[in-house]
């Protein structure tokens, strides 16, 4: 599918996948129910997925599917380039936005608002993890994930250059950093809810840590490629 390059009012809500063809069924189903109106563009962007997931986005009315390289910044870039709406809304496939998602995010719009997020909560309950949910709701970059999706105006996020992708892991918090130090960064009080299916497969403790090494390597500076040989070797 073509892409426009026009931005009418409205939400371009981009979600890149990679074999994600069972969790996208019920993520679809969240998706659409989450929704307060129908009329907007719905964008997966598939990273070269080798199973079923290209046939049930394509079977899916109302979506719309485009290919890209694989890497989460790649793919989120070509969403961008084909959204048509002056929103750009960013969700991963194991997030889920609150209930009428789409009519917050256009108040925020209206209040002047051109970049922010939702406030985290995990759909499994540990001390830990509830610590980390309960953390994003201050307005701080030090407290901002990718989990916690992202809105940004188009213009701005064109201004930005969008997603850097020499980042293969961070890119979004290394986005939503730009956008602290050029415009501002709004925290809206509903909660998207996010899989603890990683933190259960590495251990909750475990993968704190690594994840507390990785942002602080790259706050000092650490270069893309380096982070990613850490995660790779640490994450399962």
């Amino acid at each position: 599918m073509t892409g426009a390059s026009t931005s009418k009012e409205g939400i371009s809500i981009i979600v890149p996948i990679y074999n994600e063809a069972k969790k996208l069924p019920d993520f679809i189903d969240c998706l659409f129910s989450a929704l307060a109106k129908p009329d907007h563009q719905i964008i997966f962007v598939d990273g070269g997925s080798q199973d079923n997931s290209c046939k049930i986005i394509e079977n899916t009315p109302r979506c719309n599917l485009i290919h890209a390289k694989k890497g989460r910044a790649k793919q989120m870039n070509a969403g961008a380039k084909h959204a048509k709406h002056s929103l750009l809304y960013f969700l991963h496939v194991d997030c889920i936005p609150p209930h009428g998602f789409d009519e917050l995010l256009y108040h925020q719009i209206k209040k002047g608002k051109k970049a922010g997020c939702f406030q985290l909560k995990f759909d499994h309950s540990h001390f830990l993890l509830d610590m980390a949910a309960y953390a994003t709701k201050f307005n701080s970059r030090f407290c901002r994930s990718g989990d916690q999706s992202l809105f940004v105006d188009k213009v701005l996020f064109k201004a930005l250059n969008g997603f850097n992708e020499d980042y293969p892991i961070c890119e979004d918090v290394e986005l939503i950093d730009r956008l602290y130090k050029a415009y501002g960064f709004t925290v809206l009080p509903q909660k998207i809810v996010t899989s603890a299916r990683r933190f259960k497969e590495n251990g909750v403790l475990r993968l704190h840590f690594h994840h507390g090494m990785i942002h602080i390597m790259r706050y000092l500076g650490t270069p893309p490629e380096s982070l990613y040989r850490y995660y790779s070797r640490f994450v399962k």
